[in-house]
């Protein structure tokens, strides 16, 4: 029973202590007058009466009525019930409050009425003071309040004739019970009706439950003002501890938002700050550091402006804030998905209905009190689901005399699987949950709804999630029960209490409110307590019963787990692998292992694995010999490695009890357990976990000493979940809390007695067990391992061995002589002891142990630990003395020939990485990964060899390496070795050849060496100087380490020849003239030879043959030779070719030649970066090239490079102009006026020099006529509007020009068509570019709609160039050229694209989302192939200007890098000449290395490019030629092999050919003529296109065996991304020898050799099994014609006879094919008929058939012609061509076909004759049979090799009437006669003498 109402008091408003404009409440009365016992008088009512201040009111304002709620000490509520009315106010007040009327007046007057409203009373000026009742009860019952409070004011306002004083004392007399229904014995007792003796009546029902709240309507409300998703957010804000702040103007609103929030929250409540009415003098409260749910009027809404970390709900405007700094954690899915659906169900059931045809009639929604109680079902059902299966993780730690109950956190996380989840795990974590565990966890106690809706409702729950009727009727439910309970009586509540009138308020009342009687109050009051004290007591006794546990928990959605599901399979594996280890058979065991390692990444089998190896434990003790116990520390180690600090899935708890049971003798009395060997785990170093295992065990030992000993099991199994056991802990608690008042004292006294001394005794068993696996067996190396490990400080409640005071000086030092040792060991065990004693005290005083024992506890640990170390030293002593484990022998790597070891091999483990290949992935095939090996730095790589750690995998070598020069990126990590899960340290190593080193160091290789590694691979990778580089060390006689020989000049050598060179580059500006001659080429032994040092003088014109260019005797020495050398240069043989100029510049000589060669360069003055030999126009003269270079970057002026042989348009290339703007102004300001007119001469020179361009090209010359390309506006022009006369195009991008082809039906077609991914401008722009009016829809890819698509003129020159350079070009006044401008990427672009590629090709660690789609998404991402489709895009459209007649110049960026692709593959696809093996080396050696891309610098070659970092841009042009290779493959002399041989020695370093960055810079290092010293004996090849040609000649690894070309062709690819494909260069990988570009080492083969065989009988199978992930596939399956070739040189070989080489035999192939099928006079023959379709590719489907002769090659091609066309159709379209090799492919007509024509063939026996199609093929030597010509299926074969004989024929019967009887003849074969019969008789003896022949022949 309790009191209805504690307090009455009587608050009036009075004057401010310190005079101030504001009032305060006063306490006029209050009743009693002295404070209950049991409830003391809450402080600060009078703040809370009117929360927004005390004030007068110039009007009468209606009484007002809320409920504030004040928190004491204790945490009890009291509830502050106050109505307050309006009395005039008194003199005294008013005077008080003078100044604030005199205010108020003043304000009045100016606003023009000072007279109050008129419906108040009282004078002009009258002003009012509030007055407040306040009832002050700790029970919640509003309404009852309300009704007293208003029934008192009542009678004081209608002057009522009942006495104030009876009312109140009645009220504050009033008892009623605090819980009822269902446990009370009768109505009577459950619902109170109560009188206050004013002949009013009202029912107090109380509810059912205590422990349910009581919510009225208020959630509804919540829910109706401020939404579903802003309530959700609040409730998860307020359950995970954030601060709330809600806002109203009415109080009522915001004391009911309050109690709706906290009603949500049941079962925990809420024990933070709650004030859900907040003065305004107390809004300094919101400040506080805690958090709270607070409500604040809304008028103070800009005081908690400035709040950074409060979500405030405002309830007016419906809306809730979130802080940026704040972050709300949702509801777990699908919980969060779940309670959204059901709660809009419950506030909005028409939604349902909503979209119905026949909507039915509208249902009656819910009252608002019973919508209320529905939308708290759903909340209470959200608890049980989330909080299901709790008890199963309650710890009891103590039963007696007070249960103490724990928590285990992480294994509830665990088995729910929500361990990442952020919101359930702050719930957990918070004070709510704390006092929920501790309220809720006793084991016997009443229970409520909750209890039985979490413990028999969650199966229901499960099977209705996906029913939403279902739900909902369990809602409706659930909601019923919440409603009786709060109205168990609906029926008896009548209430009759009187109300004052209408507007009451407004009339004068009779007088102010009287003061009451204190003595008669207080008379009432005693009376009531005397009578109360003589009743017995009305005590009813709780119905407590044992809480339900319910189902056991499960995961809150179940999840696959993915890679790793732990199938019967893998729990197999684990199980066979232990049973193998502990009956001794280790090679099983060994071969198992690495299959068990990788299913331990699944929980079940690490379960598993804990499970297996408790059953060989006995006694607590399990002896094992070395191998088992290394076996056994393995799996443990890999079993902990991926336990998190809380050990969510027991693996940890599981194996702790193993680590002290498994155990080794090392020698006598020193035995070595397994706990030392697995200390490396964070888990061991987290007292959460420790605190969860001990409150476990503890929990198994309290139960044991209820259970009968029968009962009692092996307290070791502990471990197991408690749902196997008979009776749980908790079941035995509450059966010993329902015994234990009816125990005597003593035996009370002894089962407390006895609890108490289990738990002391488990706590000193866990100080040793901590120090076990927190004391490190060597203390220096295992404190380092753990700092590395980053476990943390153990001062700041985790572990890492050195405390604070010793981490300076100890972390860095290894000195162990200057007495650090003993420092060190002492703090390690200083830091445990620190460790074990925190530990000890909190789990002791929660556990109740008493004060004696907890200090005999800390005397204890220092000494534990001591003895443990004492023990470990003797250990760890003995266990270095064991023989070191067998490791398998270090495999030598093959060296090339120069190249030295500068590292010897470091024992290390090659980790798998992101690419499936290694670890056998979807291509196939075994793990070779993990592999044991070394690593080996030599001066040219780094090179891992190794075998695969998984033994299954067989003897397989595991090589991969790549050049020292290729390396991007090297890290160091720390992983785990792949055998022993040891940390270790390792490396990470990329290199830009697309292979990726990621290793583990071996134990053994200590930390020094790993530096030492890295110091020298960084020093070899930036070398200070470009001769340290092993392309000059190798073979030059001098290794790093030595200086070099000092040499002697004799003469002009080619040191001088440099040394003169850079002297004079200022200087020597004259013209000098040369005579020209043929010229030709050096041959290949001449050119390809280096000399032996640089001592031998060259004397040039003793040298040369009388073929080659001579310079006149007018040169100086040194110039001469430059001149001479210049003119052999790849450069210069490539202009004689192109019939570019001569030599000359006397216009006399050779006016017919537009253009000339002019030496202006040769000394490198001009520009550094061009070559000595340049192509210019022939009338501008050399001393205007000088002025013209200062208008362009870097003085790269305009020159030809390219000529079209049938256009005779030009292809120039330049850099970039320089800014008009900044170069002027520049020149302006500093300059006096001659420098400026220089400048204007400048710009007037390339003006003139434009100008010359064009006039020098034929077609041109004389030409008016003009042709524009305005006409259409560009869209990214900017601000840059050029002047009438200029002509600009932009592109937007490349992508957007979509040139098109011409009318002649010549070339190939690829697609221009911009990209659907980034098209700027419509596809229109490039065809107007073009000068193409679009007169059809183009058609698919983007081949031509139209033929007769240029128009006749259009300008002579076009200057493609960056959007911003082009602002500064002054326009042509003759519009003879037009600026086409585009945006370009930059070569950073091209940088940061290169690495992303590089990841996604070879990622570092294995993808979150495996497959191919990952893999995709990243290549996406790098932008690569967007790139490469610009380029190609740009250059299909440069081919297209300058095949349609207009030259085009390409000025981009610095002109060394993007200039250079665009250009180099515009020639590729014009000439065909660059598409052979000689024309693409010419091809890169004029445009790439005399051209000056800078590959030193782009490659990061040197120490001084290390900060600029790899750019490969010679990279992507390779990889454009490449995507033209694939799109046509007959077009290339060379291989695909060969540009990825390219691609790799470009950056290896090993020739010298891409080093430096010019010509003049391989001048000043004496590269570049060093070939025409003398040759003294063979020397290693220094480059690469030597080395090329000396292996072409070996081997057909360059060639391309399809090669057929079309001498005219000019190429036009696709373009579109989605034409392109990723090179096999950057993903294809070959683990058994390392990338196959270094041909001497490839060649090694890991086989044994044949007679290594045993027996050395005949050779066994040469079948062999080929991994794809492991051997190269082209090597072990060579095409068919390189297997001939090979065979071929095989048969010569064992004839004795010299081999010839591959290229004679091919060529005599060739030949042969072209010359057969000519002798019958057929013209060509239908094998080698070639498409039909003009310009269509001719791609790759080639079928090899062996024959006796070569192979027959026949290609398929995609062309649009059915294969059924008729041969004489075909033959009519075909062109005649140079092509062998192409045919279109018909089966019927594919085979070699010798003769054929219809014949009449005689059925076998009984059958009629038939005229048949007859093939005679002499190749086959067979006669084939079709029912006609076109057929393709073969109807019958007659093998020529079993004819006898072919004789004359007679006519059978059936046989054709007409026809002659010489015209029969019958072939006899061994098996039948066929009889034949020809159309007449000169084709049946032509048929005959065929057949005769064939089989002469054979």
């Amino acid at each position: 029973m309790a009191r209805l109402a504690d307090y009455f008091v009587l608050v009036a408003f009075g004057p401010h202590p310190r005079g101030s404009g504001e009032g305060q409440g006063q306490i006029l009365q209050r009743f009693p007058e002295k404070d209950w016992e049991d409830n003391p008088f809450p402080q600060g009512i009078e703040l809370f009466c009117q929360p927004s201040g005390w004030q007068l009111c110039p009007e009468r304002n209606p009484p007002t009525f809320f409920v504030a709620v004040l928190t004491d000490i204790n945490s009890e509520r009291h509830y502050c019930a106050c109505l307050t009315f309006w009395e005039p106010a008194e003199p005294t007040q008013e005077a008080v409050c003078s100044e604030d009327a005199a205010g108020r007046e003043e304000e009045a007057d100016e606003g023009g009425s000072g007279r109050l409203s008129p419906g108040t009373s009282g004078p002009p000026g009258q002003l009012f003071a509030p007055k407040t009742l306040v009832l002050v009860s700790r029970l919640d019952h509003v309404e009852v309040f309300r009704n007293s409070l208003g029934l008192i004011y009542t009678i004081h306002v209608e002057g009522l004739n009942v006495g104030l004083e009876t009312v109140v004392g009645n009220l504050l007399t009033c008892i009623i019970p605090l819980a009822g229904g269902s446990q009370l014995d009768s109505v009577e007792d459950g619902v109170r009706t109560i009188s206050l003796g004013a002949g009013d009546r009202q029912v107090i029902q109380t509810p059912l439950t205590d422990s349910l709240p009581i919510s009225r309507c208020s959630v509804a409300l919540l829910f109706r003002q401020l939404g579903i998703t802003n309530v959700l957010s609040l409730f998860c804000a307020a359950l995970t501890e954030h601060k709330v702040l809600f806002l109203s103007r009415s109080y009522q609103r915001l004391s009911d938002a309050c109690r709706g929030l906290l009603a949500l929250l049941f079962p925990l409540r809420y024990s933070f700050t709650y004030v859900p009415i907040l003065p305004a003098q107390l809004l300094e409260v919101l400040s506080t550091p805690t958090p709270f749910i607070i409500g604040v009027n809304a008028a103070f809404q800009a005081e908690t402006q400035e709040l950074l970390d409060v979500i405030v709900a405002d309830l007016d405007g419906g809306t809730v804030t979130v802080p940026e700094c704040v972050h709300v954690p949702p509801l777990p899915e699908p919980l969060q998905s779940q309670t959204h659906s059901v709660l809009s169900m419950v506030l909005d059931p028409e939604l349902e209905l909503a979209d119905l045809a026949f909507p039915p009639p509208t249902t009656s929604s819910s009252s608002l009190k019973m919508q209320d109680k529905e939308l708290r079902a759903v909340f209470l059902r959200l608890f049980a689901q989330l909080l299901q299966g709790y008890r199963w993780c309650l710890h009891m730690v103590r039963i007696h005399p007070e249960p103490v109950i724990r928590f285990h956190k992480a294994a509830f996380l665990g088995q729910r699987g929500l361990v990442e989840d952020d919101f359930l795990m702050k719930v957990l974590e918070g004070m709510a949950f704390a006092g929920f565990v501790s309220e809720r966890g006793v084991p016997y106690r009443p229970t409520d709804l909750f209890d039985e809706l979490v413990a028999h409702e969650v199966a229901r729950m499960r099977a209705d999630e996906s029913h939403p009727q279902r739900v909902l009727r369990h809602v409706k439910e659930l909601a019923e029960q919440l409603y009786k309970n709060e109205n168990p009586y609906p029926a008896v509540a009548m209430h009759k209490v009187q109300r004052p009138g209408e507007a009451s308020h407004l009339r004068r009342a009779p007088r102010p409110f009287p003061r009451l009687d204190e003595g008669m109050v207080q008379w009432i009051v005693d009376q009531a307590t005397a009578k109360m004290q003589g009743a017995p007591p009305a005590v009813k006794a709780e119905r407590r019963t044992t809480v339900p546990s319910g189902p056991p928990m499960t995961a809150i959605l179940e999840r696959s787990s993915g890679l790793h599901g732990n199938s019967a399979r893998r729990l197999e594996v684990v199980r066979n692998c232990i049973s193998y280890v502990f009956e001794g058979k280790m090679l099983e065991a060994k071969k198992l292992l690495p299959a068990v390692l990788r299913a331990l990444k699944g929980r079940a089998a690490r379960r598993c694995l804990a499970q297996e190896l408790h059953l060989h434990v006995q006694q607590n003790r399990a002896v094992l010999d070395h191998q088992q116990f290394d076996f056994v520390v393995r799996m443990m180690n890999c079993c902990l490695q991926d336990c998190t600090s809380l050990d969510e899935h027991g693996i940890a708890a599981a194996l702790l009890p193993l680590v002290t049971a498994f155990c080794r003798k090392l020698s006598p009395g020193v035995t070595q357990f397994a706990y030392s060997c697995v200390q490396e785990h964070v888990v061991w170093s987290t007292p959460q976990f420790w605190e969860a295992m001990f409150y476990g065990d503890v929990q198994t030992h309290i139960r044991a000493l209820y259970l009968e000993p029968a009962e009692d099991r092996d307290p070791s199994q502990g471990w197991e979940e408690p749902a196997e056991e008979e009776r749980s802990a908790l079941d035995v608690a509450s059966e010993q809390r329902r015994l234990w008042p009816m125990l005597s004292r003593e035996k009370q006294q002894e089962l407390v007695q006895k609890e108490e001394s289990t738990v002391f005794s488990q706590a000193i068993h866990y100080a040793n067990r901590m120090s076990y696996l927190l004391l490190p067996l060597d203390s220096s190396k295992s404190r380092l391992l753990r700092e590395r490990a980053g476990l943390g400080d153990l001062e700041s409640a985790s572990n890492s061995l050195v405390t604070s005071s010793m981490a300076g000086s100890v972390a860095e030092s290894y000195d162990t002589e200057s007495g650090f040792e003993d420092a060190e060991t002492c703090d390690v065990a200083g830091a445990v002891v620190r460790f074990i004693n925190r530990f000890v005290d909190k789990v002791c005083t929660e556990s109740g142990v008493t004060s004696d024992h907890l200090k005999g506890l800390h005397v204890m640990v220092p000494d534990i630990v001591q003895m443990h170390i004492e023990t470990l030293e003797a250990v760890h002593r003995e266990s270095k003395r064991l023989p070191p484990i067998q490791k398998p022998k270090l495999l030598r790597p093959h060296l090339l020939p120069g190249e030295e070891c500068v590292l010897d091999g470091l024992r290390v483990y090659l980790l798998p990485d992101g690419r499936e290949e290694g670890s056998g992935g979807s291509g196939g095939g075994p793990a070779v990964l993990p592999a044991e090996g070394a690593v080996f730095l030599t001066t040219y790589r780094v090179i891992f060899t190794g075998m695969p750690t998984d033994p299954l995998v067989g003897e397989q070598v595991v090589v991969r390496s790549f050049p020292v020069a290729a390396l991007t990126k090297e890290k160091r990590i720390s992983v785990l070795t792949p055998v022993e899960q040891i940390p270790q340290d390792g490396l990470h190593l990329r290199s830009c050849t697309f292979q990726l080193l990621k290793m583990a160091f071996d134990e053994e290789v200590g930390s020094e060496k790993a530096e030492l590694f890295r110091k020298q691979l960084h020093k070899l990778r930036y070398p200070l100087d470009i001769r340290s580089t092993f392309a000059f060390t190798l073979g030059s006689g001098h290794t790093p380490g030595r200086p070099p020989r000092t040499t002697k000049d004799k003469g002009p050598s080619l040191r001088t020849l440099s040394r003169n060179l850079v002297k004079n580059a200022k200087k020597t500006m004259g013209r000098q003239h040369v005579t020209r001659k043929k010229y030709s080429p050096p041959s290949c032994e001449h050119r390809g030879q280096p000399p032996e040092d640089q001592e031998d003088e060259i004397s040039v014109s003793e040298e040369l043959e009388p073929g080659t260019l001579t310079p006149t005797s007018a040169l100086k020495p040194s110039d001469r030779m430059t001149m001479s050398s210049l003119v052999e240069r790849a450069c210069c043989r490539d202009y004689q070719r192109l019939g570019l100029g001569t030599l000359s510049s006397s216009l006399s000589r050779a006016k017919s030649e537009p253009f000339r060669i002019s030496p202006v360069n040769r000394m490198y003055a001009i520009c550094r970066s061009y070559p000595g030999l340049l192509i210019v126009p022939q009338s501008v003269q050399d001393n205007a090239l000088q002025r013209v270079s200062r208008c362009y970057r870097q003085n790269r002026f305009p020159v030809v490079c390219w000529r079209s042989g049938r256009s005779k348009a030009v292809l120039l290339r330049s850099g970039g102009l320089h800014g008009k703007g900044v170069v002027g102004l520049f020149k302006a300001q500093n300059a006096p006026s001659p420098g400026q007119s220089q400048t204007d001469s400048s710009s007037l020179e390339q003006e003139k020099y434009l100008q010359a361009v064009v006039s020098s090209m034929p077609r041109y010359a004389d030409t008016s006529g003009r042709n524009t390309l305005s006409g259409f506006s560009s869209v990214h022009m900017g601000s840059h509007v050029p002047s009438p006369r200029a002509r600009v195009t932009t592109l937007s991008n490349p992508m957007a020009a979509s040139a098109s082809r011409r009318t002649a039906p010549r070339g190939k077609w690829g697609s221009v068509r911009a990209s659907g991914r980034s098209g700027g401008l419509g596809g229109d722009v490039g065809s107007r570019l073009a000068g193409r009016d679009m007169l059809g829809p183009p058609q698919a890819n983007g081949a031509p709609p139209d033929p007769g698509f240029l128009r006749p003129q259009r300008a002579a020159l076009y200057i493609i160039g960056d959007k911003a350079q082009l602002k500064g070009m002054r326009p042509d006044p003759l519009q003879q050229w037009e600026l086409v401008s585009i945006e370009v990427f930059e070569a950073r672009q091209v940088k940061t694209s290169f690495k992303k590629l590089l990841k996604a090709c070879v990622p570092g660690c294995q993808a979150f989302e495996s497959g191919p789609t990952s893999f995709l998404r990243s290549l996406e991402d790098s932008e690569w192939l967007t790139q490469i489709h610009k380029l190609l895009h740009v250059s299909v459209l440069v081919v297209e200007l300058l095949d349609s007649g207009s030259s085009v110049l390409v000025s981009l960026e610095d002109g060394w890098d993007i200039t250079t692709q665009v250009v180099s593959l515009v020639q590729l696809l014009s000439d065909p000449f660059y598409r052979t093996l000689e024309g693409f080396r010419l091809l890169v050696e004029k445009e790439w290395l005399s051209f000056g891309h800078r590959f030193s610098h782009r490659g990061a070659h040197t120490l001084a490019g290390q900060s600029s970092g790899f750019t490969p841009v010679f990279l992507q042009f390779l990889d454009c030629v490449h995507q033209v290779h694939l799109q046509f493959p007959m077009e290339f002399e060379f291989s695909p092999f060969y540009l990825k041989f390219l691609g790799y020695h470009h950056v290896s370093r090993r020739f010298r050919t891409f080093l430096l960055d010019s010509d003049y810079e391989r001048i000043e290092q004496g590269l570049l003529y060093e070939e025409k010293g003398e040759r003294k004996g063979p020397q290693a090849c220094r480059s690469v296109w030597e080395y090329v040609d000396r292996l072409s000649k070996r081997t057909p690894v360059f060639y391309n065996y399809m090669y057929a070309p079309e001498d005219t062709e000019v190429l036009r690819p696709y373009s579109n991304v989605s034409n392109l494909k990723v090179w096999d260069f950057y993903t294809e990988e070959t683990l058994a020898q390392g990338p196959p570009y270094d041909w001497e080492l490839a060649q090694v083969s890991p086989e044994p050799p044949e007679e290594e065989r045993p027996d050395g009988g005949a050779p066994q199978s040469r079948r062999r099994v080929v991994w794809p992930c492991y051997d190269s596939r082209p090597r072990a399956q060579p095409d068919a014609i390189s297997r001939l070739l090979e065979e071929l040189q095989r048969l010569e070989t064992e004839l004795g006879r010299p081999p010839e080489r591959w290229k004679d035999h091919w060529d005599r192939v060739k030949a042969a094919q072209r010359l057969e099928g000519r002798p019958d006079g057929r013209g060509t023959p239908s094998s080698l008929l070639v498409s039909s379709v003009p310009h269509h590719r001719r791609s790759l489907g080639v079928y090899l058939q062996e024959g006796p002769v070569g192979s027959t090659l026949s290609l398929s091609l995609d062309s649009d012609q059915s294969s059924g066309s008729t041969t004489s159709g075909s033959r009519q379209a075909a062109r005649r061509s140079t092509s062998t090799l192409y045919s279109q492919f018909q089966t019927a007509e594919s085979e070699n076909r010798s003769y054929e024509g219809t014949l009449y063939k005689k059925g076998a026996f009984m059958k009629p004759w038939k005229a048949r199609w007859f093939v005679l093929d002499k190749t086959k030597h067979q006669l084939r049979y079709y029912d006609h010509r076109m057929d393709t299926e073969c109807k019958g074969v007659i093998d020529l090799a079993e004819v006898e004989a072919v004789v004359s024929g007679t006519p059978t019967m059936g046989a054709p009437k007409t026809v002659d009887e010489k015209a029969f003849f019958d072939v006899k074969t061994t098996r039948r006669v066929y009889n034949f019969c020809a159309q007449d008789v000169p084709s049946a003896q032509q048929w005959v003498d065929q057949i005769q022949s064939c089989l002469s022949d054979a």
